[in-house]
């Protein structure tokens, strides 16, 4: 299940250099939480340029359309994964802690204070982005997970899924996480490798047979691309060249498995590149290896 992003979002961007403390609020610094009690800005930037900011990130808080307690929602996105982690609430002081902090940091409502997600557990979401919807009374935080998001242990808080709900005669939850397409193909193929451990009636399946026989499921990636390839070589047309991607896709997906590889960590590995020039990157690969 993910968040889909459109014209409507419109984010909000504090530099890795800018910190803006708000008072009075909780925020993480290093491995402890402090408090800040000033609003005063800890960037590099001179004074009136501090100022600038601070009058921004006040005219944004502005923007919001707090609801009559002075909260919004706010639902937390895997950056790499587009999965939505959790919903909570915030107020003026929660986004504000957020945006400086780049941790997380929700309202509790039964506790009327704020609280950051990960404070006791240590699985922070590390903030990459902040975004509002595009009436200004809902916020997304884009940011990377540490570990397990819901206080159950599992990745994320949503996994009773409704229909299964009503096909299950017994009435009772699931436990499926709410994947995207990419994800959920990769959870199953993760099951198909763990069913190798037991005793195989029939015929096994593709999916097996791949992550059973190198030879095979390699020479089935090489045959993938080159097909794929000759989309682009023989003009063919889109729908044929979406046809061929999914299959260099599933393929290569067995691949990531066999090496206990995740799609997140590829993901990952594409964004951390989005600031760097496609020369450079294969530079700083060969000074590695």
């Amino acid at each position: 299940m993910a968040v889909s992003y459109t014209h409507c979002l419109q984010s909000l961007r504090v530099t890795p250099r800018t910190r803006l403390f708000v008072s009075p609020v909780d925020f993480w610094r290093g491995n402890r939480i402090v408090k800040s009690y000033s609003p005063v800005s800890a960037s590099s930037k001179k004074p009136h340029q501090d100022l600038s900011l601070e009058a921004k990130v006040e005219t944004l808080l502005d923007s919001v359309k707090w609801d009559d307690k002075g909260l919004a929602v706010a639902i937390a996105q895997n950056v790499d994964t587009g999965a939505v982690l959790m919903q909570g609430f915030v107020n003026r002081d929660a986004l504000a802690a957020t945006i400086s902090s780049r941790k997380a940091t929700f309202y509790s409502r039964s506790r009327s204070k704020l609280w950051i997600k990960g404070e006791t557990s240590l699985n922070f979401i590390n903030i990459h982005d902040i975004f509002l919807d595009c009436d200004h009374d809902s916020i997304i935080y884009l940011g990377k997970p540490d570990g397990p998001t819901c206080h159950t242990g599992s990745e994320t808080c949503y996994y009773s899924s409704v229909f299964d709900f009503f096909k299950n005669s017994q009435g009772e939850e699931s436990s499926n996480l709410a994947l995207t397409t990419m994800y959920s193909l990769e959870s199953t193929i993760a099951q198909r490798k763990a069913e190798l451990a037991s005793p195989e009636n029939g015929k096994p399946s593709w999916t097996k047979r791949l992550l059973l026989d190198d030879k095979l499921l390699c020479s089935k990636i090489r045959e993938e691309a080159d097909e794929l390839c000759r989309t682009h070589e023989e003009n063919e047309d889109k729908s044929r060249t979406a046809s061929e991607m999914a299959d260099v896709l599933y393929h290569t997906m067995v691949l990531l498995s066999l090496k206990e590889v995740k799609l997140e960590d590829v993901v990952q590995v594409l964004r951390l590149r989005f600031s760097q020039s496609g020369i450079a990157e294969k530079k700083s690969r060969a000074a590695q290896g």
